[in-house]
């Protein structure tokens, strides 16, 4: 208890530790006078020290030091080496050699164009349902439901990591805008995400702390919960409409439609890049929230860490318990 008093001790306001929690403090002794830090003392305090503090009401304190203290500077080489190594087979294999199914980016066919802008026109199936209520300022293009299924779950999951990327504790050792990073994920997932799994691994050499951006701000405050919602509903509506969507066109039912997608992922580069992505981002997923559950409302840390590992169900209660105070 001394110990993580000590570790744990700041200035202006100081921070103290007890058994009751974090508190931030003004005065000294006695007569000082202590209340719930907010959010944005609680993420200084973490930058400037390197130290994540969490209690339990009957528990005793736990801090832990921000630069893994479980963790050799060599064990953490060998997980950068590994992200590097996973980006150069990652943006090889999948653009540029001509080994996995599909065209590679060089040689990528005039049917693959189509298809991709017909699926970025129904992005979040916003057009066909705009169509279905009888407006038709422009028309939906018609693919197959299960390529629409899967192109918008993954692009589903992708929106929901904004809120988690801005409120990362580790953000700050990326020197690049998260704004570019995250709409560049939007579009192109892993490619871009990959790399900032690997720098937000760099030693904290500087205390720095980078200004948050409007959108950083309104993705990591309020705007969580609809991200979180949104996305949500994006991947659910997704899984429906891959086995049940244009239900009054011959694409069959979940047999043929299962064959289909067996097909497509084994013919077509993007639906073979996107089971790439769903397999790591059920990966960082986890990753990601299990290095920033401090983040999350107390009394919903428990759920939260139950849930990460569930794909997308995790980045779901994330955004919704997220401690916006």
């Amino acid at each position: 208890m001394v110990l993580a008093t000590l570790l744990c001790s700041s200035t202006l306001p100081h921070v103290r530790i007890s058994a009751f929690g974090f508190q931030a403090c003004h005065g000294l002794g006695s007569k000082a006078v202590c209340r719930a830090p907010s959010t944005a003392q609680r993420m200084e305090f973490v930058a400037n020290r390197g130290i994540i503090c969490s209690s339990g009401r009957f528990d005793s304190v736990v801090c832990k030091a921000q630069k893994n203290v479980d963790e050799t500077p060599s064990s953490l080489n060998v997980k950068q080496l590994s992200l590097w190594a996973l980006e150069g087979v990652y943006v090889g294999w999948l653009f540029f050699l001509p080994f996995a199914p599909g065209d590679p980016v060089w040689a990528i066919s005039s049917d693959t164009v189509r298809d991709l802008l017909g699926l970025s026109l129904n992005f979040f199936f916003i057009l066909p349902f705009v169509n279905s209520v009888g407006v038709h300022v422009m028309e939906a293009p018609v693919l197959h439901p299960m390529s629409e299924g899967l192109f918008n779950f993954v692009i589903g999951w992708t929106f929901m990591f904004a809120p988690l990327l801005f409120t990362d504790c580790r953000k700050d050792r990326y020197r690049g805008s998260l704004d570019i990073l995250w709409g560049l994920q939007m579009f192109l997932t892993n490619a871009f995400l990959i790399p900032y799994m690997a720098i937000r691994l760099n030693d904290n050499s500087t205390n720095a702390s980078a200004k948050q951006s409007k959108l950083g701000m309104f993705m990591s405050t309020r705007g969580a919960p609809y991200v979180g919602l949104l996305g949500g509903a994006i991947c659910f509506v997704s899984a429906w409409w891959a086995v049940f969507g244009r239900a009054d066109g011959s694409f069959g039912g979940l047999a043929e439609r299962l064959e289909f997608l067996r097909s497509y992922i084994g013919s077509e580069r993007l639906a073979y890049a996107f089971i790439w992505d769903i397999g790591l981002y059920t990966i960082f997923q986890p990753w990601l929230i299990g290095d920033n559950l401090q983040n999350v409302q107390e009394n919903k840390v428990e759920l939260v860490t139950s849930l990460r590992y569930l794909p997308v169900f995790g980045l779901i209660g994330y955004c919704l318990f997220l401690d916006r105070d």
